[in-house]
C-alpha cells in the first residue's frame, strides 16, 4: 500500500510513569484518518487495569486522573491490545512526542504477545510543528502549547487519551 494512502494512526497514551519498561499504561486513545484530508474512520478509546500499581509515579497517576473506581470494568492489556491491533492494521502510528507513545505500544505489543500490523513508519507531531515553526510562529512545541499557538482550546484536566489524541488530530489538521 502507498505511504500515502495508509490511514493514520493518531494516539495517546497515559502511563503510570514514563520508563515503558517499568511503568505502564492505563489509557489508550485512538483516532484513525484517512490521508490527506484527515477524515475519521474509526476511533478507540479504553481504560487497562495496571497490575503492577505499586510501580506507579504518583505524579502520573495526578496528571492523567487514574483512580480505582474509574478502573474498575478496566479492560486487560491483551484485550486491549487485541482491538487497537485490527483498528490500526496497516495505519502509520502518530503521536505527540512519538517516542514516549510509541515506547508504551511497543512495549504493550510484546507483553501481550498480540501482533502489530501497523507500517514500520512513525510520524511525531512534535516535529511536525517543528518544521512548520516559522510558517505558524511556532516558538514551542508541546501539544498544549502548539494548541494555545494555534488557536485551539487546551486539553482539560485530568489528561484523559482520547482527550490527547483529539488535540493531537486538531493540530495536525491545522498544521
Amino acid at each position: 500500500m502507498d505511504f500515502l494512502k495508509r490511514p493514520l494512526a493518531i494516539t495517546d497514551v497515559e502511563t503510570t510513569g514514563l520508563d515503558a519498561q517499568l511503568h505502564e499504561i492505563v489509557e489508550i486513545g485512538l483516532i484513525v484518518v484517512s490521508q490527506p484530508n484527515l477524515k475519521v474512520l474509526d476511533k478507540f478509546e479504553v481504560k487497562i487495569k495496571p497490575t503492577h500499581i505499586k510501580t506507579a509515579v504518583k505524579k502520573a497517576l495526578e496528571v492523567n486522573g487514574y483512580n480505582e473506581k474509574e478502573w474498575r470494568k478496566a479492560w486487560n492489556l491483551a484485550e486491549a491490545m487485541e482491538i487497537y491491533s485490527e483498528k490500526t492494521r496497516n495505519a502509520v502510528f502518530l503521536a505527540q512526542n512519538v517516542y514516549h507513545d510509541w515506547s508504551f505500544i511497543n512495549e504493550a505489543f510484546k507483553k501481550s504477545g498480540i501482533e502489530d500490523h501497523m507500517d514500520y513508519h512513525r510520524l511525531d507531531l512534535f516535529t511536525i510543528g517543528w518544521s512548520k515553526a516559522e510558517e505558524f510562529g511556532l516558538i514551542k512545541f508541546s501539544l498544549a502549547s502548539m494548541c494555545r499557538q494555534l488557536g485551539i482550546a487546551p486539553e482539560p484536566a485530568p489528561h484523559r487519551a482520547m482527550n490527547g489524541a483529539r488535540k493531537t488530530l486538531e493540530v495536525t489538521g491545522k498544521l
